[in-house]
C-alpha cells in the first residue's frame, strides 16, 4: 500500500466539528486514502454515483439523517458532487448531527464546491489530492528505484492504477483518459459539443508548456475565443489541465496577459495524443519535462500547505523563465528546467534588475531531490 502524504493531515481533522471536503481527479486514489485515514473506524459509506443515495440526500432533513445514519458517528460520501443541494445536507450534519463526522469527496470542483461554498462556510476542511507524487513514491520504495523509472514516469504518469499494474500501462491509460476526462466534463450542461472539447484537448496536449493564444486556439478548433475560454476552465476544474499565468507587475515590455496550460499528469496528456514512445526516442521530451517537474512541485508545495503563488516570466523580446514562486513575505524564486544534465541557464537581467534578492536554480534530473523532497 502507498502511503498518501495527507493521510495524517486528514486523520488528525476529525471530529473538529466540521465537515471534511477531499477534491480530487477521479481514479487519484480518494476513495482510498479515506479509507486508510478512518483506519479501523467504522463508518457509513454512500456513493453519489447511485440514484438511490442522490434522492436520500437531496432536500433532506435532520430527522431523515439521523435515522440513515443510525449509530455510525462517521459518514463517507463518496463523489459528492453528482448530489443536488449536497452543502445543505453536510450543513445539517455540522449544525445539528454534531456527533456524526461527514467525510464528502467529489472529481469535478465546479461542481462540489460551488454546492458546498456558501452552506458551509467556516463549516469545512478542504484537501486536495492529486495523483501519486515523486515525495510519496520516494517514500514507498526509496529514491533510488524511483529515480531509475523518471523516463518511464514522464511517459506513463503517475494515477495508483497505472503505477501498481505494470504492463498494463497503454491500455489502462487510454480507458482512463476517455472515462476519467469526459464522464463528468459532459454531464455539465456547459458542454454542447464533445468533437470540440476532444479537438481543444488535443491542441492543448501538442503544446503543453507553451504559451497559448485563445484567439488562435478557436481559430484552429473552429470555436469562438468565449467557448474556448469556458471549456478550458471547465478542463481545469475537472482537474484534467493547470494554467500558468504570467508574473506582471508592470514591468516595461513584460508579457501582462500570457498563460501556459500544463496537464496534471504525464500519462494522461500521452494518452490524448496517442504517444507513448520511450522518452530517448521522443522529440518532446523537454516539454514532458517541464510539465512533469512543475507538476510536482505544485503537488509538493499544496501538500505542505503552501499558498505559494506559481507563475511564468516573459518579455515582449522573448527573454523567458520557466517558474516563479512568489512565497508568504513577497518572497520570490526563479527557476529554470532542463533535461540535459549539463545544460546550463542565464537568467535574464531584465528580471534580475527588476526582481532583485530573487533566488535563481536550474533543475535537472541530477538535483530535482532538492526540489522536490522536503530537505532532512
Amino acid at each position: 500500500m502507498i502511503h498518501r502524504t495527507l493521510q495524517k493531515s486528514i486523520r488528525d481533522r476529525l471530529f473538529k466539528g466540521k465537515a471534511i471536503i477531499l477534491f480530487g481527479p477521479r481514479q487519484c486514489g480518494k476513495s482510498t486514502l479515506i479509507e486508510n485515514a478512518l483506519g479501523n473506524d467504522e463508518y457509513m459509506y454512500l456513493n453519489g454515483d447511485d440514484a438511490d443515495v442522490r434522492e436520500l440526500l437531496s432536500n433532506t432533513s435532520a430527522a431523515k439523517l439521523k435515522t440513515l445514519v443510525g449509530k455510525n458517528e462517521i459518514l463517507f460520501i463518496d463523489e459528492a458532487q453528482r448530489i443536488s443541494n449536497i452543502g445543505l445536507t453536510l450543513k445539517i450534519f455540522t449544525d445539528q448531527l454534531k456527533h456524526v463526522q461527514v467525510i464528502a469527496t467529489g472529481s469535478s470542483a465546479f461542481e462540489l464546491s460551488n454546492k458546498v461554498n456558501e452552506p458551509l462556510t467556516g463549516r469545512k476542511y478542504e484537501f486536495m489530492l492529486y495523483p501519486l507524487s515523486f515525495g510519496e513514491m520516494v517514500a514507498d520504495h526509496g529514491y533510488l528505484h524511483e529515480k531509475r523509472l523518471l523516463e518511464h514516469r514522464l511517459v506513463y504518469g503517475y494515477y495508483p492504477e497505472i503505477v501498481t499494474k505494470a504492463g498494463e500501462e497503454k491500455e489502462l491509460l487510454n480507458l482512463l483518459a476517455n472515462s476519467y476526462l469526459y464522464k463528468d466534463l459532459l454531464m455539465l450542461e456547459q458542454i454542447k459539443k464533445p468533437a470540440l472539447l476532444d479537438k481543444l484537448l488535443k491542441l492543448l496536449a501538442l503544446q503543453v508548456g507553451n504559451e497559448v493564444n485563445y484567439n488562435e486556439l478557436a481559430q484552429i478548433v473552429g470555436a469562438n475565443k468565449q467557448t474556448v475560454e469556458k471549456y478550458v476552465d471547465l478542463l481545469e476544474k475537472a482537474f484534467v489541465i493547470f494554467v500558468l499565468p504570467a508574473l506582471n507587475r508592470n514591468v516595461r515590455n513584460e508579457l501582462k496577459k500570457g498563460k501556459k496550460i500544463f496537464f496534471y499528469d504525464c500519462g494522461i496528456r500521452n494518452a490524448i495524443i496517442k504517444d507513448f514512445t520511450p522518452v530517448t526516442s521522443r522529440t518532446d521530451v523537454g516539454a514532458l519535462w517541464k510539465n512533469y517537474i512543475i507538476a510536482e512541485r505544485m503537488k509538493y508545495l499544496r501538500y505542505t500547505n503552501n499558498d505559494t503563488k506559481l507563475y511564468f516570466w516573459r518579455t515582449f523580446q522573448q527573454q523567458e523563465i520557466d517558474l516563479i514562486e512568489e512565497h508568504e513575505g513577497g518572497k520570490m524564486k526563479a527557476f529554470e528546467f532542463k533535461w540535459g544534465k549539463n545544460s546550463k541557464a542565464k537568467f535574464p537581467q531584465t528580471f534580475t534588475d527588476n526582481y532583485p534578492g530573487t533566488e535563481t536554480a536550474v533543475i535537472s534530473p541530477d538535483n530535482m531531490e532538492e526540489f522536490l523532497l522536503d530537505k532532512a
